[in-house]
């Protein structure tokens, strides 16, 4: 086990710990610039270290009942299947390294992309959905259903091919959906539909043979205690300044992987 693997797992789980975000975002970019491991191995192995790191807070989320399992329901009726189809697609094609490697990298640059600006305009799109007089615009209970499906099939399909989206885009499309709900159960929720999603693209990745079990172990030696420092930090550091400082990163290695080759 290479000790850095394990000191950026520390780190990322420290900044998780303490944003709540910025797991996958952080490490797979980290894994293909910093460590130069394949984008289709980064992607593997961090869906698996994400579905083993957010089953703690899941199950912390879902003993609280901080969980809206009608909307995890929905979610992972479209998430779970576009999973599925993206695995099979991508072992169907069978696509050279190269061709894997171009379009790994640029799904991840969109995401990261979308990513960093979904953190920085999270506040103005929960406002969005305030009117003047304080009450909120919301879709007709009607639409809701479909619409939370095709966020889950629009989620599953991006995880799947980047390992990015189940986090901070998640909690924003849930935010704009659900604008009544909780912040504490929008997180909850969000966190615990990550669990199967990622656990279920990560297991296709390693059928695919895009999985590296011993950086795995490495990843999740440093990641457990840097999230559970970074969860007893949290209270103590501004979230907003560190959200903003966070975004900033991602928008420059987002733009970085536009160029990687």
């Amino acid at each position: 086990m290479d000790w850095m693997y394990t000191l950026s797992g520390f780190l990322v789980g420290l900044i998780v710990g303490v944003t709540g975000v910025g797991g996958g975002s952080l490490m797979t970019p980290l894994l293909v610039l910093f460590f130069g491991v394949s984008p289709a191995t980064a992607v593997g192995t961090d869906l698996l270290y994400a579905s083993l790191t957010k089953t703690v807070g899941g199950w912390v989320h879902s003993k609280h009942g901080t969980v809206d399992w009608k909307v995890f329901g929905l979610l992972a009726m479209g998430s779970l299947p576009a999973a599925v189809i993206m695995i099979v697609l991508l072992k169907y094609l069978a696509l050279e390294e190269k061709t894997l490697r171009s379009l790994v990298t640029g799904v991840l640059s969109v995401a990261l992309l979308a990513t960093a600006a979904a953190l920085l305009l999270k506040d103005a799109i929960k406002n969005l959905a305030r009117r003047k007089d304080g009450t909120v615009y919301e879709l007709h209970h009607r639409y809701l259903p479909a619409a939370t499906i095709a966020t889950g099939v629009v989620v599953g399909a991006l995880v799947t091919v980047s390992s990015i989206g189940a986090g901070v885009l998640g909690t924003v499309a849930l935010l704009f959906l659900y604008p009544r709900m909780p912040a504490v159960k929008v997180v909850g929720t969000d966190i615990v539909h990550a669990v199967p999603l990622t656990a279920l693209a990560g297991m296709g990745h390693m059928a695919l043979g895009t999985v590296d079990i011993v950086l795995l172990g490495s990843l999740l030696l440093g990641s457990l205690p840097g999230i559970y420092l970074g969860s007893h930090l949290s209270a103590k550091v501004p979230e907003r300044l560190l959200r903003n400082i966070l975004a900033v990163m991602l928008l420059i290695i987002g733009l970085k992987m536009v160029f990687y080759k």
